[in-house]
């Protein structure tokens, strides 16, 4: 590590919030330095304080958050605590460039991605003339590992995936070539091979361009993968923090140990005999689907496989996870057996039924038995329904005597952990893990023979990820549930899945319990996917193996 001044020093910060809200302070009394050529980590849940510490650095506090006065944020010898907004739109992008966790909200959707780079050369005086500044744009864009930078210049954002819009955000957040990059959160959203690229991308560039880091994450396994040094936050506070090492391998604060045993794959779930069956839940045979992707006024749609002739089976009371990269087909396969998209041939049957051929009453009735719980519950939760009522609608539809139907939704928010007086409030009064316990509860609430889980934990923080998971657990046995969970996560796989079936490119490549398919992979591209886990070689120090995972590291 350089012996000379820090790039950044953070001394007894401390973030008040507005007087209307639960705590005083965001962050209470943050002190430490980023020195070049390294990265920190700020590791903790949401609330903890650490995005809020990124944009105080960058001056990008909402209204009415304030930086106490005696705080000081200092990079090249200025106290970027005290400056007005002007002086400080040097220090942004020349100085400290920034990379946040969602690129299709940070990216212009109207604006091409050569456009956007530029611009941010441009409003940091660097006016070339036209060409050169073509030419820089694309030679960035190929140093943060864009396949056709040319091609890329002049693409819109949507036209990308989600780990090539990631790259593009690297790319404008490196343009000026500052000494400081802040990650909030920049892999969370991406599957797990994208996830591994990016960050041994940052790590790549770290090192070439001799940056500090200050890499902001919920997943210990990210920082054990990335980091050099760790700063575990907890409402607002530093609760410890050295090396990686020293905090994941020898921790001493209690709330360190429950994030390390939070992290997927230090538990395996309790099996089922499910898979020892014969009698199938769910049969699916031969199922294909294919959609026209892209396309416009010069450029013709090209046809993407979703599924190609898969064939399932998934046994009464077992939990299938169905594991894979972003565009595998996994969602789609999900979605057709709720008939929310109709499959362009084969066959799904339910309870030895057809389903295909269902229509009004039928599918109506069938879809009683068959729910799904999504990936956001901020978006699948309707804002202006109490969430009482929320999961009392769907009994009452079919035919259930209100009161009876809200009375078992209150009965069902004691059971997952949220309370019966959680039936009066509001979908923004709750968090993220709290909804999707209402969205838990909104689905069992029909009894349902099988439960659809589509990315149900991906956006939740370690702890709570841990929690819900648990929970599924538990009302899998207690409700007689089957359970198809969809993920892009291996940890969270082998710790839920009696089997385990991976998908890439629409196809089923191998079907398994979790150790046969993540201890010992038959297939090169499951054998990629487990090679790419965030925090693998993390989990073979931990000391025994019960976890597929972890007896592979």
């Amino acid at each position: 590590m350089s012996t000379a001044a820090p790039l950044l020093q953070v001394r007894k910060l401390r973030i008040a919030l507005p007087r209307s809200g639960d705590r005083a302070l965001a962050v209470d009394g943050l002190d430490f330095e980023l020195r070049d050529n390294e990265i920190v980590c700020l590791v903790g849940e949401s609330g903890s304080g650490k995005s809020m510490t990124a944009h105080a650095i960058l001056g990008l506090l909402p209204p009415r958050v304030s930086i106490d006065p005696a705080s000081e944020i200092v990079c090249d010898g200025t106290n970027l605590a005290r400056l007005s907004e002007a002086e400080m739109r040097p220090f942004r992008g020349s100085r400290i460039g920034m990379v946040f966790q969602e690129p299709m909200s940070a990216l212009n959707p109207l604006q091409r991605v050569g456009a956007q780079v530029r611009e941010a050369l441009v409003l940091h005086g660097q006016a070339h003339d036209e060409a050169a500044l073509r030419q820089r744009v694309i030679t960035m864009l190929a140093a943060v590992g864009l396949p056709d930078p040319g091609r890329t210049y002049r693409a819109y954002p949507f036209e990308l995936s989600g780990g090539q819009r990631q790259r593009v955000m690297i790319a404008m957040a490196l343009i000026n070539e500052p000494r400081v990059l802040l990650a909030d959160e920049p892999t969370t959203a991406l599957d797990v091979t994208t996830q591994k690229q990016i960050l041994d991308l940052i790590r790549q560039l770290q090192a070439e361009r001799h940056m500090g880091v200050l890499f902001i994450t919920h997943d210990i396994g990210v920082v054990a993968d990335i980091a050099d040094r760790v700063i575990v936050m907890r409402h607002g506070c530093a609760v410890e923090a050295g090396t990686r090492d020293e905090v994941l391998l020898r921790p001493r604060h209690a709330y360190t140990r429950a994030l390390i045993d939070a992290l997927p794959g230090r538990r395996p779930a309790a099996r089922s005999d499910a898979g020892t069956r014969t009698d199938a839940l769910l049969r699916i045979r031969q199922l294909s689907k294919r959609f026209a992707s892209g396309g416009g006024l010069f450029a013709p749609a090209r046809e993407v496989t979703a599924a190609r002739a898969i064939d399932l089976d998934i046994f009464a009371g077992e939990t299938v996870a169905i594991v894979g990269e972003s565009g595998s087909g996994k969602s789609t396969l999900g979605r057709m057996v709720m008939r929310l998209i109709e499959p362009d041939s084969g066959q799904i049957e339910f309870e030895g039924r057809d389903i295909l051929r269902l229509a009004g009453r039928e599918l109506t009735s069938f879809r009683r038995h068959v729910q799904m719980i999504f990936q956001d519950p901020f978006a699948s939760l309707n804002p202006r329904m109490r969430a009482g009522e929320a999961i009392a609608r769907g009994p009452i539809r079919h035919g259930e005597a209100p009161a009876a139907a809200r009375a078992r939704a209150r009965a069902l928010l004691e059971r997952v952990g949220l309370g019966a007086s959680a039936a009066d409030r509001f979908p923004h009064e709750f968090s993220g893990g709290q909804r999707q316990r209402i969205s838990i509860a909104r689905a069992i609430a029909l009894e349902p023979r099988l439960l659809i889980a589509d990315e149900a934990v991906s956006a939740l923080d370690m702890s709570i990820q841990s929690q819900i998971l648990q929970l599924l657990a538990e009302l899998r046995r207690e409700f007689h549930l089957t359970l198809l969970f969809i993920t892009h996560d291996l940890r969270v796989a082998g710790e839920i899945a009696d089997r385990v079936v991976v998908m890439r490119r629409g196809e089923v490549v191998e079907v398994g319990t979790p150790d046969e398919v993540l201890g010992a992979p038959r297939h090169d591209y499951t054998r990629q996917l487990v090679a790419a886990v965030a925090g693998a070689d993390f989990l073979g120090t931990l000391g025994d193996d019960a976890s597929p995972l972890r007896a592979r590291a």
